[in-house]
């Protein structure tokens, strides 16, 4: 069974205002990497239809601030799956309202774990039982 991984993304858009920003007008880290989150447990979830947490971030590169007034541009991808996790690309951009300019700010890999009902980890992929009768036709039995 393959994966689809076109399932596997998401995009959020904030408004960068002066709550979320500290005292030189820039977004806090904190919130960026609350945004990313959000975005990063969305794609799994999408990918896998089960509830998705978060096990570790493995990096988080900040190159450039953005600031109040700008938009965040949050774009999720999952770009790799494991028996029980995923692997998820989060980018983040800048956007300038106005001119709609946009420039990557923020990148981080995020690696996700599919829960299930009894709260812990199963297997992304769902497996589905075969209905009855529905498994390969019987032939004969091979003769020694």
């Amino acid at each position: 069974m393959g994966i689809d991984l076109e399932k596997g993304k998401a995009t959020a858009s904030h408004l960068v205002l002066p709550t979320d920003t500290n005292p030189l007008g820039a977004l806090f880290g904190g919130r960026a990497v609350e945004w990313m989150d959000i975005a990063s447990g969305l794609a799994a979830i999408r990918l896998s239809r089960r509830p998705a947490v978060t096990a570790s971030i493995e990096r988080l590169d900040f190159h450039v601030p953005i600031h109040w007034g700008e938009i965040a541009v949050v774009e999720a991808e999952v770009i790799g799956v494991g028996h029980t996790s995923m692997t998820v690309q989060v980018n983040m951009f800048r956007e300038e309202p106005m001119t709609g300019e946009r420039q990557l700010c923020t990148r981080g890999l995020f690696h996700m774990v599919a829960l299930g009902a009894d709260g812990k980890p199963t297997a992304v992929l769902h497996r589905r039982k075969a209905p009855k009768g529905a498994g390969a036709p019987r032939g004969r039995r091979r003769e020694k």
